[in-house]
């Protein structure tokens, strides 16, 4: 098998996506679009990858990384001009090379496989990735002779009335003979209304040398979007969630809207899981067999455990243990670590806190830069005072200890094994184990004082 390298162009600006952000960097389902084409095309076994950079070149090479090569391309001249930056490179390779857009998040893998393939198998010096578009107004008509050949590209403006019914779109993505593309590249001029030398111009000094040039339809033409505004980016998310989606089902993942559901291209789901509306699952979360998600919940970053329940909640960067009980209404804050069978109700904030197996706090609660053990049960209103302005200090509860409604622990303290604190109590020292600390104000009553009250009330009135 040939050698093969691949040519990433991501230098342009993005102008109509009228933005800050350097437009190869705009997320689909959760990833930069460039880090989506290049993860694809890298499946493909690759000896190189080179990515032709521009403004914003710093954001994209921290992106990145080491996965690819950079070249600069400092001034957007077109596209020839910016495969004319891999010169240095790239010109004395010999293999197929592919060329494809940064912006193109949606071609997959085998696309990029099954291209190298016809390629290389066709002898050609340079292959065009066709599609057939249902309305192919604005993009270059790839042109066929009898024996359905390519003969040319004709761009839009350039097209006959007859060529502009040609529906076979140039996509532009390309395979070519390495060397035969440097030098053809040599002959590309930008004698144009543009003043910018442009890649498709190789293929017609190829087809003047005699050399072979073919196309290679691919059935899929939303795979060939390319992402110039947030209309396009808009249409990528949606082709991407789908697909997605479609994916996780047929590997036995029930999700019951999948219109309504975002699953973030990198999210491990187990079968059996269950996924209701509204959901969104990002990051590199894990999501273990039979586990119940949504409606209505956005987990980032998190592996929840078989059997658990996170309906109508926040979670982030933590893990949840098997049979969990999480929600409504739940903020699963970074770094908490849910034990098995433990529940975390509606209205509780967990943060930077370990609960232990089979504890609860199921109500009204913020738990945060606490250590929980196994059985614990937390009153509602329950908060451990984890802050004093300046440092945040850890609140331990052991095993079995019992937290009374409104109990305020002010950290750093120490709830020993299988304690009681009194509802209503503010714990500043520890509670040794098997104790019961009551900490609040003793009450007293005074007979008949509240119809003095409301006396004295109407008096001012």
């Amino acid at each position: 098998m040939k050698k093969r390298y691949a040519i990433i162009l991501a230098a342009g600006q993005g102008t109509r996506m009228k933005s800050k952000l350097y437009k190869v960097l705009h997320p689909v389902l959760g990833k930069p679009m460039v880090q989506h084409v290049l993860e694809q095309v890298k499946a493909v076994d690759l000896e190189d990858v080179v990515t032709v950079v521009g403004f914003g070149s710093d954001q994209v090479k921290d992106l990145l990384g080491d996965n690819t090569k950079f070249v600069l391309q400092e001034e957007q001249l077109g596209t020839g001009h910016a495969v004319m930056q891999a010169e240095e490179l790239m010109k004395d390779k010999k293999g197929t090379t592919i060329v494809v857009c940064g912006d193109t998040p949606l071609i997959t893998q085998e696309t990029f496989e099954k291209l190298f393939e016809h390629h290389e198998q066709e002898g050609a010096k340079a292959t065009i990735l066709t599609a057939k578009a249902p309305n192919p107004f604005g993009y270059g008509r790839v042109i066929r002779n009898d024996k359905n050949e390519v003969e040319r590209i004709v761009e839009q403006k350039d097209a006959s009335p007859e060529e502009q019914l040609v529906d076979e779109i140039n996509t532009g993505t390309y395979c070519f003979d390495n060397e035969a593309l440097f030098e053809a590249l040599k002959g590309v001029s930008n004698n144009n209304s543009q003043g910018e030398y442009y890649l498709p111009d190789v293929i017609e000094i190829l087809k003047n040398k005699s050399e072979k040039v073919s196309g290679f339809q691919i059935l899929n033409v939303d795979e060939t979007l390319g992402v110039n505004d947030r209309v396009a980016l808009s249409q990528a998310e949606k082709v991407m969630k789908l697909r997605i989606n479609e994916q996780h089902m047929r590997n036995g993942v029930t999700i019951m809207d999948p219109e309504n559901t975002y699953i973030h291209a990198d999210v491990v789901i187990e079968p059996d899981v269950v996924i209701y509306p509204g959901t969104t699952i990002g990051g590199n979360s894990i999501i273990r067999e039979n586990a119940i998600i949504g409606p209505n919940t956005e987990i980032q970053n998190c592996e929840i455990g078989e059997d658990s329940v996170v309906k109508q909640s926040v979670a982030t960067d933590s893990k949840i243990g098997k049979r969990v009980n999480i929600g409504p209404f739940a903020h699963i804050r970074p770094d908490a670590n849910i034990g098995d069978e433990a529940k975390v109700g509606n209205f509780v904030e967990i943060k930077k806190a370990e609960l232990g197996k089979g504890s609860k706090v199921s109500h009204l609660s913020y738990i945060g830069d606490a250590q929980v053990g196994s059985n614990v049960n937390i009153g509602c209103g329950t908060i451990t005072v984890n802050y004093d302005g300046k440092n945040k200090h850890l609140t331990t509860i052991e095993d079995d200890a019992f937290i009374g409604c409104n109990s305020n622990l002010i950290a750093p303290v120490i709830i020993g094994k299988g304690s009681y604190v009194a509802a209503g109590s503010t714990i500043t020292k520890d509670v040794p184990s098997d104790a019961l600390s009551v900490a609040r104000a003793r009450q007293s009553n005074k007979e008949g004082y509240a119809s003095k009250l409301k006396n004295r009330l109407q008096d001012k009135n």
